[in-house]
């Protein structure tokens, strides 16, 4: 009989979140049989390869109600002849009082349609990002009779009042969480031991050992030293204070920054470049597959990043994007914010600065410009980091391990960790 996990995400598939595919990837091939619903349809032009080797179906929800009202009021229809009609009806209503905006609604109404449409070999959910996707799912777990968990990320848990988050911990079987910063947030709200601490990790397998970089150190106008940062245009990342930072490296200084991602701050950032004098410098490569954004690391000389805490309090977790550049051997200058110090040691395989000071991030930048074998010497021990502690693998078993609990994956058929069906497949 098929026993099959429905995973809620706010969009799918996203260039920005390679990591929650490569978890389904690799679940699936522990013999996890899941169904991907995501709440909104895809803005990216293109995909990454782990997006093409993925089997799960994807069904989309309603975006925005309005758009179809059919599927929504055949949905809730048929939500009021489920079990769970009273229950998931009080507790939205609960929520809907403490938060009364048309977002909550419109969860409310995507719960009905996935708990119509859920096939009857669905006997669990599971929601990535704490906020909306976890909302929708518990509404219709709710509805459905079935039990629920959730990956908790960043800006769902610095963004969702603790109200909310103290419900959503203790309705769930289990919440996973990619830092120690934020488990240690949500642990404070949950009963001993709902809260695990998963870090994401990479496939190594993916990210092979890079070729010997060459030892640039910015005295030759031919031949610059480059700077990379991997990050969506948002306030979060600090692109300002890099921008800032890179306007104050001496002018003796020959080096090139290229930037990779999208984002609405774009077209600020690219004034700020032609402001501060640095506009000939950047490279703007918009958003890349993860072969290309292979690429980069390796043609990089260090990374940096100057990560904050945005006004509306969102923030990074660890971001992934530090893990992938030291797994290639690239020193990072990072701000010392959220989960950041769990990666990167200070004067061990990176630079840690204050978030929002421009100045101590131009001084961190300017030393390791100038010194490549100190560079060389803090990326090699970034990559003996990823491959100690940050494996995805470790990851993929302990979650494996938890849905093998509930009876969700057998792994008494699996060989090597891959199901007979998937290995004969290819």
């Amino acid at each position: 009989m098929a026993r099959a996990v429905a995973f809620v995400l706010k969009g799918y598939p996203r260039l920005s979140e390679t990591f929650i595919a490569q978890e389904i990837h690799a679940l699936e091939r522990e013999g996890l049989d899941i169904r991907i619903v995501s709440l909104r349809h895809p803005t990216d032009r293109m995909v990454h390869p782990i997006h093409r080797e993925i089997a799960a179906p994807v069904s989309y929800l309603p975006e925005y109600l309005w758009r179809e009202p059919g599927r929504v009021m055949a949905g809730l229809r048929a939500a009021r002849s489920l079990p769970g009609w009273r229950e998931a009806r009080s507790q939205f209503l609960s929520d809907l009082r403490r938060d009364p905006t048309p977002n909550r609604v419109r969860r409310f109404g995507q719960a009905a349609v996935l708990a119509r449409e859920l096939g009857n070999d669905v006997v669990r959910l599971h929601a990535h990002f704490l906020h909306t996707p976890a909302s929708v799912t518990r509404y219709a777990a709710m509805l459905r009779g079935v039990p629920w968990s959730a990956s908790a990320h960043a800006v769902d848990i610095w963004t969702t009042p603790a109200w909310e988050k103290r419900e959503k911990l203790a309705d769930c079987l289990w919440t996973v969480t990619c830092s120690e910063t934020a488990r240690a947030d949500l642990a404070s709200l949950a009963d001993d031991g709902k809260v695990r601490l998963v870090y994401h990790g990479i496939d190594l397998a993916r990210f092979p050992l890079p070729p010997r970089r060459p030892g640039r150190d910015a005295s030759d106008p031919a031949d610059p030293v480059v700077i990379l940062t991997v990050g969506r245009a948002v306030e979060k990342k600090g692109h300002d204070v890099l921008i800032e930072a890179l306007s104050r490296l001496p002018d003796s200084f020959n080096w090139r920054w290229v930037h990779i991602g999208g984002g609405e701050l774009i077209g600020d950032l690219k004034t700020l470049a032609g402001q501060k004098g640095v506009a000939g410098r950047i490279e703007w490569r918009g958003s890349c597959s993860q072969e290309e954004v292979i690429a980069a690391y390796r043609e990089a000389d260090l990374f940096a990043l100057a990560n904050r805490v945005a006004a509306n309090g969102d923030r990074d977790g660890l971001p992934n994007v530090l893990v992938e550049a030291q797994s290639q051997g690239l020193a990072c200058v990072a701000s010392r914010a959220a989960a950041v110090p769990e990666l990167i040691e200070d004067g061990v395989n990176g630079t840690l600065v204050p978030p929002d000071d421009p100045d101590a991030l131009a001084r961190a930048l300017a030393e390791a410009i100038a010194d490549p074998a100190a560079r060389r010497a803090q990326g090699n021990a970034g990559r003996a980091i990823v491959e100690r502690c940050f494996d995805h693998r470790k990851g993929i078993d302990e979650l494996a391990a938890m849905f093998a609990s509930e009876g969700l994956i057998d792994r008494t058929e699996a060989s090597d960790g891959v199901p007979e069906q998937l290995s004969a497949a290819g």
